[in-house]
């Protein structure tokens, strides 16, 4: 089947970004990921990785227990995380350090010394537009603030904004080519990615072959589904909550209103009239 004929899955979806990413067979597909993003912080490349949750026909899209963010350690020991947001969860800088603190403090078991704890890192991928700036690719670190001098290197947060990236296609190697292809960059670009990127090819190739297996493509639609259904309740509560926020203030000017008509002596049916208070409240304000 040539590539044009199929329709290919969206690998931002997180069960399918975990098929490509956080398999034992694609586990060099990930290291060179994870190079590109480490290079471009400055940092020295790895030179293997192991997998702590790797994918496993075990887990289910429908169920939330299963986790689709990718789980890795170094030959050093550092801990790295990686989770793809489709959508906007809300308070992700306070989720991030959350579950980074988790992260970091399951390490050490009763009676080990703190010494022991290795660095943490949290990348996450976002498919929206988060800190107030332009760059892509944020990086953040525990640092004094004037002098910028490291109180410890165990935290490491990296934000990828998808939408902040531009579309015009690299020349050369380097993180851009792995987001543009995660980000559905057109397929006739394919070609350009890989000759920058040769490991990218092996995540082409593993998207489509997830485009073409019937079953993959069951579980891909029930999870975009899911990640769909949950992004509209959560707008729907936030869309609530300042609706009832508005609500409020409106009723709390109202009830001031009402004190300074029953400082002006105005009797207490003419106020009701007038704000649409009962009167048993005009009378619990007077009160």
């Amino acid at each position: 089947m040539e590539l044009a004929d199929v329709e290919l899955l969206d690998p931002r979806v997180d069960f399918v970004f975990k098929r490509i990413f956080g398999s034992e067979n694609n586990k060099d597909v990930l290291l060179a990921f994870l190079n590109r993003i480490f290079t471009e912080a400055g940092e020295p490349p790895l030179t293997e990785i192991i997998l702590m949750n790797p994918y496993t026909d075990k887990d289910d899209p429908l169920d939330k227990q299963s986790i689709f963010d990718v789980y890795a350690k170094t030959a050093e020991g550092k801990l790295i995380d990686i989770e793809m947001q489709l959508f906007n969860k809300y308070d992700i800088e306070k989720r991030t350090l959350f579950y980074w603190s988790k992260r970091y403090a399951s390490q050490l078991q009763e009676g080990e010394k703190y010494q022991e704890l290795k660095k943490c890192v949290t990348i996450n991928i976002l498919n929206y537009a988060f800190l107030p700036n332009d760059e892509y690719h944020n990086v953040f670190h525990l640092r004094e603030d004037r002098s910028g001098i490291p109180l410890i290197d165990d935290i490491e947060i990296h934000f990828l904004e998808l939408p902040k990236l531009d579309d015009a296609i690299p020349s050369n190697g380097g993180l851009e080519n792995w987001l543009l292809f995660l980000k559905g960059v057109d397929t006739t670009h394919w070609e350009v990615l890989k000759m920058n990127e040769p490991g990218l090819e092996k995540a082409m190739d593993t998207l489509q072959y997830l485009s073409q297996d019937s079953e993959a493509r069951r579980l891909y639609e029930a999870r975009q589904k899911y990640l769909h259904d949950e992004a509209s309740m959560l707008e729907g509560a936030k869309q609530a909550g300042m609706k009832a926020g508005m609500q409020e203030g409106m009723k709390a000017g109202i009830k001031e209103v009402a004190k300074n008509m029953l400082a002006l002596n105005l009797d207490i049916a003419t106020i009701a009239k007038a704000t649409g208070l009962s009167e048993q409240e005009i009378l619990a304000l007077k009160k």
